[in-house]
């Protein structure tokens, strides 16, 4: 979340007769078994905003399949976690569509149409998937048809995490409030918002990390009593110096987060561990981008770039590992309990997305260049040199999907892409599923061999 407005502008314009026919252009590779798991993935970044699932997504993956929604140049500015409810795939897209999909086929379910993009996170119940549109409304939509239970107007762009807790939807407005509409889409309580955009936040123990402060002092975020509409606690004045506020991974104990700003020819990063029932600071950790051989021309306008994503920097929670990734080449691995450095991995190319865990697997999205030569044979999964710590790759190399052990960050597995990884995947059941800045869709399947 950020203090900096800074609104994305698509001329895209997909439909949905060209998505289905480009669904069935595509050719599907059917690996693995057909009685798999199955699991959803309705939270934002898992349980407590952790980033990690327990199911294990050990390879070999095979692409099931993949889909490019628009066909033309136009590269998507942000691509934002997905939900999965039995099977089907809710997210919205910067077209200004919102899609439902088939994780089996990538048949296409139905498409709701609304007035501008559409870079919120959505949110599934049982009957209804719940969303935000840049066109200033927050909608209610029915999984079995599309078909619009509700709108609420805001007059702002809602460019946030929308869930729903007990009877309430909850969602904000750029500049304009916390919305907590009742199941009718009708509002029963509200926080002003008069700084904050692209606003992430989750719900825990009935406790909101984190709501915009109060009136009094809008520029801090807090720890929220749902039930007593009163604050638990605000973040230290020292936190509060900062562009970029992270989404936070919550545990029983503690919250975590990230925060940055950008120096010019290189970005700031801060590491917090905070108290969870106080808010204190347990620890900080200090460090500065490290850039390979594809350094961003202009570090500044990439930095922004990157705010459209609503999990940049969020960290991932494994074990005693808190794991992170600020868009540039390295992935690091802090020590949850005193915020020292655990294992550092650097690549050649930066980072694209937030870290994801799968069982004690770290996924996350490296940035490439576009290339049309075939793919070089790569070594078999677990051989290669893990104990040097840079890739010395200089040749131009697609972007790519990399598993890591969060063990000690060597590399496991990689698999060349069509564009970048804009958030990390969503892991449900057998699938990993993740979209790119060239509106590719990808579901990766677990081969049961």
């Amino acid at each position: 979340m950020s203090t900096v407005s800074r609104t994305g502008d698509s001329s895209a314009k997909w439909t949905a007769k060209s998505v289905a026919m480009g669904a069935v252009a595509i050719a599907l590779l059917m690996l693995g078994s057909s009685c798999g798991l199955r699991d959803d993935w309705i939270a934002f970044r898992g349980d407590g905003g952790r980033g990690h699932t327990s199911n294990p997504m050990p390879p070999p993956l095979g692409i099931r399949w993949k889909l490019q929604l628009q066909t033309d140049q136009m590269r998507a500015f942000a691509f934002n976690n997905l939900v999965i409810k039995d099977n089907v795939m809710y997210f919205g897209s910067t077209d200004g569509n919102f899609y439902a999909m088939d994780i089996e086929t990538g048949y296409m379910r139905w498409v709701f149409k609304t007035g501008a993009p559409v870079n919120s996170i959505p949110y599934a119940d049982d009957r209804n998937v719940y969303f935000g549109s840049n066109d200033g409304h927050a909608y209610a939509v029915s999984q079995e048809d599309g078909s619009e239970l509700w709108r609420y107007q805001t007059g702002r762009t809602v460019q946030s995490t929308v869930l729903r807790h007990d009877d309430y939807v909850i969602f904000s407005s750029d500049g304009g409030g916390t919305h907590f509409v009742n199941l009718d889409g009708e509002l029963v309580h509200e926080i002003a918002n008069p700084i904050w955009h692209r606003d992430s936040f989750q719900i825990f123990d009935n406790v909101m990390y984190f709501a915009r402060g109060p009136i009094s002092n809008p520029r801090t975020l807090g720890a929220y009593d749902l039930q007593t509409r009163d604050y638990h606690w605000l973040l230290p004045a020292e936190v509060m110096d900062a562009t970029w506020y992270s989404f936070p991974a919550v545990t029983e104990r503690r919250v975590f987060m990230a925060t940055s700003r950008s120096r010019g020819d290189y970005w700031e990063y801060r590491h917090y561990a905070l108290n969870r029932r106080s808010g204190e600071i347990e620890w900080v950790h200090y460090a500065e981008s490290r850039w390979g051989v594809d350094r961003p021309s202009n570090p500044f306008m990439e930095f922004r770039g990157n705010l459209n994503i609503l999990d940049f920097q969020a960290p991932a929670v494994w074990r005693n590992h808190v794991i992170v990734t600020g868009g540039d080449n390295v992935v690091r691995a802090l020590d949850a309990r005193s915020g020292t450095k655990v294992w550092q991995r650097e690549f050649s190319r930066r980072t694209s997305s937030a870290p994801t865990i799968a069982g004690d697997r770290v996924y996350v999205g490296l940035r490439g260049e576009d290339v049309s030569a075939e793919p070089q044979n790569q070594p078999l999964p677990g051989l290669g040199a893990w104990s040097v710590s840079v890739e010395h790759d200089f040749e131009p190399r697609p972007p790519r999907l990399v598993a890591l052990s969060a063990r000690n960050g060597r590399v496991i597995w990689e698999l060349e892409i069509e564009g970048s990884i804009l958030s990390p995947p969503v892991i449900a059941g057998r699938w990993v599923v993740f979209g790119t800045d060239r509106n590719f869709v990808y579901v990766l399947e677990r081969v049961v061999g």
